[in-house]
């Protein structure tokens, strides 16, 4: 895995942030509750929670990694991994039309993942109230499978990139991305908000990320002929 593989996954994740603010802003206050009223103490817990939603990530990464090099080994072509990684660089332009505000088509494959997430939702009641940070881990690992459209198209990429370890790499760079909006807290959050919903902010990384995913895209259709 390149530097700038890492650099565009970490990228995503930051510029994703907003996104996650949105989606998981109130799962963020919820694990405040039954906290002991020590502001120092609530950071532990975030961090603590957000080890456990990064960790699944990474695990997600590592598991359709896995099962992409698997396939193609077992066919004996390369064609599958191609394939695989024109449907990357596509849900990357996606991704990109996405977070620049140009195209919410990302919203509709989030419906993907909830099936699954019906069976995993009623099991982060039982971590509930987080009385102590260690709980926060396991209720913040079953939070990282809420369906989301920003980590559907960072695991898309994850999954071409030619070794379980780099797809787990990949998905890591993405969770560090959005650690930063994730961890803060009162008007600290609302100025990096502020910034990561900033509409030049967000056409500059969206417009990156539709031409890395176009470079990705061209590279693999080279690969056929």
């Amino acid at each position: 895995m390149t530097e700038l593989n890492f650099v565009a996954a970490l990228l995503i994740g930051l510029t994703g942030a907003g996104h996650c603010i949105s989606m998981c802003g109130g799962i963020a206050a919820a694990v405040t509750i039954g906290m002991p009223n020590k502001p120092q103490q609530h950071w532990i817990y975030l961090l603590y929670y957000n080890l456990g939603r990064i960790s699944s990530y990474m695990i997600a990464g590592l598991i359709v990694s896995q099962v992409i090099v698997q396939v193609s080994v077992l066919s004996g072509s390369t064609n599958i991994l191609i394939i695989m990684r024109i449907l990357a660089s596509v849900m990357m332009i996606i991704l990109g039309l996405y977070i620049g505000k140009w195209w919410s088509g990302l919203t509709h494959i989030e419906r993907i993942g909830r099936v699954l997430w019906r069976f995993i939702l009623p099991l982060t009641k039982y971590f509930l109230p987080l009385t102590s940070p260690i709980k926060a881990i396991p209720f913040g690992f079953l939070w990282g499978w809420l369906p989301c459209g920003l980590v559907y198209s960072t695991l898309t990429w994850a999954a071409v990139s030619g070794s379980a370890i780099d797809g787990m790499i990949i998905m890591l760079a993405f969770g560090l991305g959005t650690l930063p909006a994730m961890l803060t807290l009162g008007s600290l959050a609302n100025k990096l908000k502020s910034l990561l919903n900033n509409s030049y902010f967000k056409r500059f990384n969206g417009l990156f990320i539709i031409i890395y995913g176009m470079h990705t895209g061209y590279i693999a259709i080279n690969q056929i002929w």
